[in-house]
């Protein structure tokens, strides 16, 4: 179970005196050696934040010379509070709650003696005050950072699959308490949702799985003034590696910079969904999608690469 671990990530983050350091305390603290974690404090056109990376090496992972495939685990966010406009955590936050009770449970884990089979990468960026920013239905959290900075801070060449996990109530998209999961979205091309993931999710609730929907621009980079649900998707415009969103979600629009709207037990299914994830990936037992299939609609339809890509006009917004 990862309760414990997940309220700890509650409680460490919600203060204005979190930071990258403070994680990266609790983490070793947790079990994670210090040579696994970096903390970077990276400088945006609003300010600054803590990025953490850490690094779990699997028994067969790439990093001890093995062949076992690697899966990236990134907390997305804008901040984890809104100081001085709202005192405490923001329902934003989640995607850094999640992010760091994963690292502390895998940490926990492996110093317990059950290490993963293959490389597990987590990252996330910690932020006590960031800016917020007017948004359909309800407000956006800001961030200090634009998403070029923390794409490039978040994600790696390394990486064979990527979970994105991101608060999603300020939308009416998903009306239910909990997570839910996003098709696979690969290159341009957003794909079937991955019959593995739907089994994980389903064994790790005992619900029937959630899927939330996506649009063409979802997956296209912040800046091009297009409509985005959230950031959820923003790994896929950085990463030639499949991603699958993993959200956050309520019954009712939350915006993000509301405060007292984190949910321990939904963030915990979902941190143990992310676990055990990543355990099955490792092990070759879930596929993010179909490797033939994909081969074939490239072949039929040619790539979508290019909505990666900012497209044939200058960004609407620079700082984005």
């Amino acid at each position: 179970m990862s309760l414990f671990h997940t309220m700890n990530a509650l409680e460490l983050l919600d203060s204005p005196s979190a930071s990258g350091e403070s994680v990266k305390k609790a983490l070793t603290a947790a079990g994670v050696p210090e040579s696994q974690i970096s903390v970077k404090t990276v400088h945006g056109p609003k300010g600054s934040t803590n990025f953490v990376k850490t690094w779990f090496y699997g028994s067969e992972g790439k990093h001890n010379g093995g062949t076992a495939p690697t899966i990236g685990i990134v907390g997305r966010l804008g901040g984890v509070g809104a100081r001085p406009e709202r005192i405490g955590l923001v329902s934003d936050g989640d995607g850094a709650v999640s992010a760091v009770a994963v690292a502390m449970k895998l940490g926990d884990m492996a110093q317990k003696g059950d290490v993963l089979k293959g490389d597990v990468f987590v990252s996330t960026h910690i932020c006590p005050n960031s800016p917020t920013r007017p948004h359909d239905p309800v407000p956006f959290m800001g961030s200090p950072i634009n998403m070029t900075i923390a794409n490039r801070e978040e994600m790696g060449e390394e990486l064979d699959a990527v979970l994105s996990i991101d608060t999603t109530r300020g939308n009416r998209i998903v009306n239910t308490r909990g997570f839910a999961i996003s098709p696979t979205v690969k290159e341009g091309w957003i794909l079937r949702v991955s019959e593995d993931l739907l089994e994980i999710m389903s064994s790790v609730t005992g619900e029937l799985p959630k899927v939330f929907a996506l649009s063409m621009t979802d997956i296209t980079p912040y800046g091009n003034g297009l409509y985005h649900l959230n950031s959820i998707l923003q790994p896929c415009t950085a990463t030639r590696a499949p991603v699958v969103g993993v959200a956050l979600t309520s019954q009712t629009t939350v915006p993000g910079c509301a405060t007292g709207s984190s949910q321990p037990a939904d963030i915990e299914a979902a941190v143990r969904f992310a676990v055990e994830t990543a355990k099955a990936f490792g092990e070759g037992k879930c596929k993010f999608y179909d490797e033939e299939e994909f081969a074939l609609t490239l072949k039929r339809y040619g790539a979508m690469n290019k909505l990666q890509g900012m497209g044939a006009l200058p960004p609407a917004d620079p700082q984005a």
